[in-house]
């Protein structure tokens, strides 16, 4: 207990798995990640080893910190995992681990744990799979054929960033080229990772911009089908190089979500998005970059609620995808004429009633409250004409 309490901690720096820490677990080495639909998986998240001979400055398993150090043997932590899924406590694995020696011996042993879990005790499940960087392609390959879903911690967006963070980890060669071969492999075969492969960025340490990570992560969707990108707001670590550097503010983390949701899901350009930059390259702590963009183009506003097309409401700050589809088939049945309607479909309309318009909508008496607010965030746009 004493090792996986120890492993299982220095495995929550890694988010990769789009963790969402809850209290209903009665046991603490259990994490819920969330699911794409909705919901959320229980996993066993865990390293095989905090023994690592790579010097990141953001890392708490950093080589030269003076910590407790150990390790599982591969048939050590399947038993434990398939105990603790034979009692219904969690339903996957998320594995990752240090660097020992090198790492294809390291990724050796989490193959043979996968392997036990897979062909000896048949576990079908969710099974995520650390890629470590500079593992040779048969690792890659084998690590490929039995997990769910894969990633490789990119963690900083160019090369000089990253020898910023690490004097030892290769950007291009030593990372890159293992997505690329990951990508390789599920271009051959449709069962190969069925759920992808995704990656990190740790933000703020490297004195990167928005900007440059944004770039970054397009080229990565665009050129390596990534899945998922996710960003972890840095937090210094005692006894580390970067042990001096000020922490990210959580907020930036939670923009940059904001701007790849907006790239994912609402098909943004990287051109939208570079609306929402200041003149440093980084995206506003104080103000949605939604609401940025909107307000920067506003030869596109208001549009028409009833007659707009679904990419159109798309763009209107406080509307997201599924209150997009709730417009669209509301007013097959009936004109929307009202805010009182709107806000029953679940419209932010402290957002969006100064980006939209309808039939009747200075007749509505309820629109009266919005005319104050309407006249502050209209004021850029109307500045922009001047």
């Amino acid at each position: 207990m004493d090792k996986l309490r120890t492993l299982v901690a220095a495995a929550q720096f890694d988010i990769c798995g789009g963790n969402c820490p809850t209290d209903k677990s009665p046991l603490n080495f259990i994490t819920q990640a969330a699911l794409p639909g909705g919901g959320s998986i229980s996993l066993l998240k865990v390293l095989l080893t905090n023994v690592c001979v790579n010097d990141c400055g953001y890392c708490v398993n950093q080589i030269g910190r003076d910590i407790p150090r150990c390790s599982f043997q591969a048939e050590e932590l399947a038993k434990l995992f398939i105990e603790l899924h034979t009692k219904k406590l969690v339903q996957g694995l998320f594995l990752s681990s240090g660097i020992g020696q090198d790492a294809s011996r390291t990724m050796q042993g989490m193959i043979k744990a996968i392997e036990i879990l897979r062909y000896r005790h048949e576990f079908k499940g969710y099974i995520h799979l650390k890629i470590l960087p500079g593992a040779g392609f048969d690792c890659v390959e084998a690590g490929c054929r039995l997990a769910s879903r894969v990633s490789i911690n990119i963690e900083a967006p160019t090369a000089p960033h990253l020898a910023k963070l690490s004097r030892k980890k290769d950007l291009l060669d030593g990372i890159v080229q293992r997505m690329r071969w990951v990508k390789q492999l599920r271009a051959k075969d449709d069962y190969i990772v069925p759920s992808g492969q995704t990656t990190q960025f740790v933000v703020g340490a490297a004195g990167e911009t928005d900007l440059d990570i944004l770039h970054t992560a397009t080229s990565l969707y665009r050129e390596m089908d990534l899945k998922r990108v996710y960003f972890s707001a840095f937090h210094p670590v005692k006894q580390s190089s970067l042990e001096g550097i000020t922490p990210t503010p959580p907020m930036r983390e939670h923009r940059l979500y904001q701007a790849d949701w907006m790239l994912r899901v609402y098909k943004f350009s990287p051109a939208d998005l570079e609306l929402a930059l200041d003149t440093s390259g980084n995206l506003s702590l104080g103000k949605d970059p939604k609401l940025t963009i909107a307000q920067k183009q506003p030869w596109l506003f208001p549009v028409d609620i009833n007659k707009a097309s679904y990419e159109e409401i798309l763009r209107v700050p406080g509307i997201g995808p599924l209150v997009a589809d709730r417009i669209i088939k509301t007013r097959r049945e009936h004109s929307i004429s009202s805010v009182q309607q709107l806000k029953k479909m679940k419209v932010d309309t402290t957002k969006a009633m100064p980006f939209i318009w309808f039939k009747g909508i200075l007749d509505d008496e309820r629109q009266l409250s919005f005319l104050p607010q309407l006249e502050t965030q209209l004021e850029p746009i109307l500045a922009t004409h001047r």
